[in-house]
């Protein structure tokens, strides 16, 4: 996966609590074989039943349509572990969610494909709201995962908290099967003791 060490964005405001993934990602729009990933995000909230836009919906607004960072409520991605609900994100360029809190499979995954989950201190999670949406897409924050702090308009920077493992993989682009490689030369070496010391194992056959 892509590396995360710093993202620079406008920051768009849904401020909802318990956002799930089928909210996120449809299913109905998960199902071909050639997914629109881009279009997936947000869909029946971004579309009326007509099938136009809804101008009301903060991703459709002028401000926001190139947003990068989304900044929302408690419990977000909250249902199914469907990981099209984080490459919809990231195939719209949101590297970045800020949230009072994540479901934990929905955090997981986008820790295994390059998005950057950030929760802040509640009192910072109020002020980091209010300064988002005095900005309303004005200008840029950045979300720098190396010194673990949101620059912005509207007051000093924030730091944020984050599992150094997580934080590792993140900087180093490691999903699961990359953070096992990392170890390789030391599985390659237990397996060559484990043949050595239990050779009758190496030549056992699949009895079906």
């Amino acid at each position: 996966m892509q590396p995360f060490t710093s993202h620079a964005g406008i920051a768009a405001p849904l401020l909802r609590d318990d956002i799930n993934t089928d909210q996120i990602a449809p299913v109905l729009h998960a199902r071909g074989l050639q997914e629109d990933y881009k279009t997936m995000l947000f869909h029946r909230a971004r579309r009326r039943e007509d099938g136009s836009e809804n101008p009301e919906f903060v991703l459709n607004k002028p401000q926001f349509r190139n947003a990068g960072i989304l900044v929302t409520g408690h419990n977000f991605g909250a249902g199914s572990s469907r990981e099209s609900a984080v490459w919809s994100m990231l195939a719209n360029d949101i590297r970045v969610i800020v949230a009072k809190s994540f479901a934990d499979i929905y955090r997981e995954n986008c820790l295994q494909n390059g998005l950057l989950p950030v929760v802040l201190e509640a009192n910072d999670a109020d002020a980091f709201i209010a300064r988002v949406v005095a900005a309303d897409g004005g200008a840029p924050f950045t979300v720098d995962l190396v010194t673990q702090r949101i620059s912005g308009p509207g007051g000093a920077d924030l730091a944020f908290e984050i599992a150094a493992a997580d934080r590792t993989r993140l900087l180093e682009g490691l999903d699961d099967i990359g953070l096992t490689l990392k170890y390789i030369d030391d599985i390659i070496r237990w397996e060559q003791r484990a043949a050595m010391a239990q050779p009758w194992l190496q030549s056992a056959r699949d009895s079906r």
